[in-house]
């Protein structure tokens, strides 16, 4: 069997622990051919793409990106692909040989498959994404790396905020779910955390601030880039659009800060963390995740169990079908939120 692997989107760390676990369990166990595309879909389209075996993957799970690189190039051109598309996907598939895919991605990747599985084209998914919004898992790999380093970037900003009785803002990932705020800011002990899937008013915002200060502490304040005060029209965009066609968010931090500091007379400062949270070396929970992941599409492609996803349900990797796992926002429960929010200020 001849297996073509893909990564799409955005970089997230773990790929490349992914890409090992699959290729030792494929090539090593059960004697496949594996190949990868550079660079995602366009890898596919313009016939870029290396052998992947032992050698190929050796010592690259501590390594941050991914070896493969990736992008957001879509499959096709008319969003869900016309006849002609379909056609060229399938004699590409016969000019490389390959019986099947794994493609590496969260939810527009995994919405491709499905697509593919639908058209009778052999997938399996392997969920990545440091949002942690994909459904059908537990945890997306990526996703306890962006917490760390978000979590870090907190321990920091609270010795520097203390030392000048400072209000510090810090904005995170997550686009319209906010699991690496909620996260972070529980392990970093912030005494505000403000998510998409729940808007607080400036005024509530800026009476937890006061509170904090009158029992003489000096706010740390986690904030999503998706998050929008109370009554806002809608997030905080940058100029332009992302690789699929979505506003490009951020700059929340930098618009909540001097509101925060015009209401409570406490100096405020921003820091939007930004791509820092995609990069460098995969934790170790990340690797172990992303490393089990590919073994299990391995073993799921040797097993004919196509048109599933390798998604993480407590302590187990279970082969979930795509349509359980595409087509909905995992967003941050209204409950895990209200705990947290009762210890705000």
């Amino acid at each position: 069997m001849r297996i073509g692997v893909l990564c799409s989107g955005g970089d997230s760390p773990g790929m490349n622990a992914a890409i090992r676990g699959a290729v030792l369990r494929g090539v090593e166990v059960h004697g496949f051919e594996m190949v990868g595309f550079m660079d995602g879909w366009r890898g596919f389209h313009e016939a870029d793409l290396v052998p992947l075996d032992r050698s190929a993957v050796r010592g690259i799970s501590p390594l941050g990106g991914v070896i493969l690189g990736t992008s957001r190039v879509p499959p096709f051109a008319s969003g869900d692909g016309d006849a002609a598309e379909w056609q060229a996907i399938r004699a590409r598939m016969a000019e490389y040989r390959l019986d099947g895919f794994l493609l590496i991605g969260g939810n527009g990747t995994q919405t491709v498959a499905k697509l593919l599985t639908d058209a009778g084209i052999r997938a399996i998914g392997l969920p990545k994404t440091i949002d942690n919004d994909l459904g059908g898992t537990d945890y997306t790999f990526g996703f306890d790396t962006a917490v760390s380093i978000a979590s870090e970037a907190i321990d920091r900003l609270r010795t520097t905020g203390e030392s000048h009785s400072r209000c510090m803002v810090l904005e995170v990932m997550g686009r319209n779910a906010g699991w690496i705020a909620l996260h972070a800011g529980m392990a970093g002990g912030a005494q505000v955390t403000l998510i998409p899937e729940h808007p607080e008013s400036i005024e509530q915002i800026s009476e937890w601030v006061l509170s904090v200060r009158d029992r003489g502490r000096s706010s740390l304040v986690v904030v999503a880039e998706g998050f929008t005060l109370e009554g806002a029209d809608g997030e905080v965009t940058r100029e332009g659009l992302d690789g699929f066609g979505r506003p490009r968010l951020g700059g929340v931090a930098e618009m909540l800060a001097p509101l925060i500091e015009e209401r409570t007379g406490i100096e405020t400062r921003a820091t939007v963390l930004g791509h820092v949270q995609r990069g460098g070396s995969p934790t170790a929970f990340d690797r172990v995740l992303a490393t089990r992941t590919g073994i299990a599409a391995a073993d799921a492609a040797h097993a004919g169990r196509w048109g599933t996803m390798a998604g993480l349900h407590g302590d187990r990797i279970d082969l979930v079908p795509l349509h359980e796992a595409v087509g909905r926002l995992k967003t941050v429960p209204d409950a895990r939120y209200e705990e947290v929010r009762l210890n705000f200020g």
